[in-house]
């Protein structure tokens, strides 16, 4: 939420279009501090509304919409559910959170565990939240569609992907997400994987257990789009 450009998640897009022929959007959002949140998932909705609205013309399903990203992209993908739940927008067939970014309270038995090493550590992540969030960050005054831990009420939301690494800062408040949406009645399928560091599928592709969350995330995606092969 405060670097990087589109195409930093565009590998994994062309990788699906090649494989499944789905359409992928990468998304230009707006940075923090220069823009505080929420202006990063305002902006992912809006890709998600003109995605919607122009469905026909870019030959794909309107039904079989997902929102997808890793750390702040997971944390934005869930902020946008949020809205779209919220505001009556277009339906999501689904999220798919990695490594989710989703609470800037960063109080976690995680969050402390990753201190001072790492590829996000709590230092990374408090930094982080202060540009996002700045004078309001640790108050009630943080919207839920910047911090999505922060939101009252979980139910109603598209069926949920969350993956994270045992070995990482946002391993509890991912989970906690999880059983939040289960507790509303709603779905949600959740990895915990053993060893694994924050993005440690797409930085170490050739670990086995790189290779299992992977296969986990094609086998939700060709349940939730109802994919071939």
């Amino acid at each position: 939420m405060v670097l990087g450009t589109r195409f930093f998640g565009t590998a994994e897009l062309i990788d699906l279009a090649e494989r499944h022929g789905v359409v992928g959007v990468a998304v230009e959002y707006r940075l923090a501090p220069e823009h505080p949140g929420p202006a990063q998932a305002e902006d992912c909705y809006a890709a998600l509304e003109w995605m919607a609205a122009h469905a026909e013309e870019l030959g794909i399903d309107p039904d079989r919409i997902i929102a997808s990203g890793m750390s702040a992209g997971g944390g934005l993908s869930a902020a946008v559910a949020l809205i779209t739940r919220d505001r009556g927008g277009p339906r999501l067939a689904g999220q798919l959170l990695g490594c989710p970014m989703l609470d800037d309270r960063n109080e976690t038995a995680s969050s402390r565990q990753y201190d001072g090493f790492g590829a996000w550590d709590r230092n990374n992540n408090d930094t982080a939240w202060d540009a996002i969030a700045g004078e309001d960050r640790f108050t009630d005054r943080v919207s839920p569609y910047t911090a999505p831990a922060r939101a009252a009420d979980l139910s109603g939301l598209a069926p949920a992907f969350i993956e994270v690494g045992a070995a990482e800062t946002f391993r509890d408040e991912a989970v906690d997400y999880a059983l939040r949406i289960w507790a509303t009645g709603g779905r949600a399928e959740l990895h915990v994987w053993a060893g694994g560091y924050h993005g440690f599928s797409g930085f170490s592709p050739d670990a086995e257990v790189s290779k299992a969350a992977v296969a986990a995330r094609e086998s939700w995606l060709r349940r939730i789009l109802r994919l071939g092969g």
